[in-house]
This record gives structure tokens, sequence and C-alpha cells, in this order.
């Protein structure tokens, strides 16, 4: 797993979700690449995408639950999911979660 991110810009304002709950900086990378570093706290929260994400969970622990699916799957920190473009995804988190989020292009 990559521990750090070099030559890269950091967008200053950071994103607010769900009253606070859910935040996030952006980076963007010089290939076009853009990812966003945030942290969730415990609670129940469904997301939208434009493009396809790839979530890789850094600390902490939660249930995720994919489009088309009504099953439940546990997420460890180390663990990472993939979320399609244009859907929905709900998830609980369970305990104060570190997240890296990869838009697919």
């Amino acid at each position: 797993m990559i521990e750090e991110f070099k030559n890269v810009t950091v967008v200053k304002k950071a994103n607010f979700y769900f009253d606070g709950k859910v935040t996030s900086r952006t980076i963007l990378f010089a290939n076009g690449e853009k990812k966003t570093l945030g942290v969730m706290l415990p609670g129940e929260y469904e997301f939208g995408t434009d493009v396809a994400e790839n979530m890789d969970i850094l600390q902490g622990s939660l249930e995720v639950q994919l489009p088309g699916s009504s099953e439940w799957k546990k997420i460890h920190a180390g663990d990472n999911f993939d979320v399609p473009a244009q859907s929905k995804f709900k998830m609980k988190v369970l305990s104060l979660s570190d997240y890296c989020c990869t838009y697919l292009t």
C-alpha cells in the first residue's frame, strides 16, 4: 500500500457531508488522476457516484451495501471495494474510519 503521495496538488477547501460527519480533501495528480482523503464518523450514510470509485479503508470498520445487492459486506482497515458509476451505495460506519477514494475514469 502506498503510504504517501508525491508531486500532487491539494485543494485547500474541504468537502463536508452529513453535517460534518464525513469530511474529505481533494488530491489532484499531474496525470489527471483524482482522489479524496477523508474521515467518517460512526453513522449511516448513502452516497451517490458520478464516476466509478475505489474506496480504500485505511483505518476503522464499516459495512457497505453496494448497488444491486441486499447484502451488507463487512469492511475493515486494509480492505477496499469498488462502486460503479452513476449509482448509490450505503454505509454503516461502525468506528471512526479513515479512507482514500480513487475516482476511476
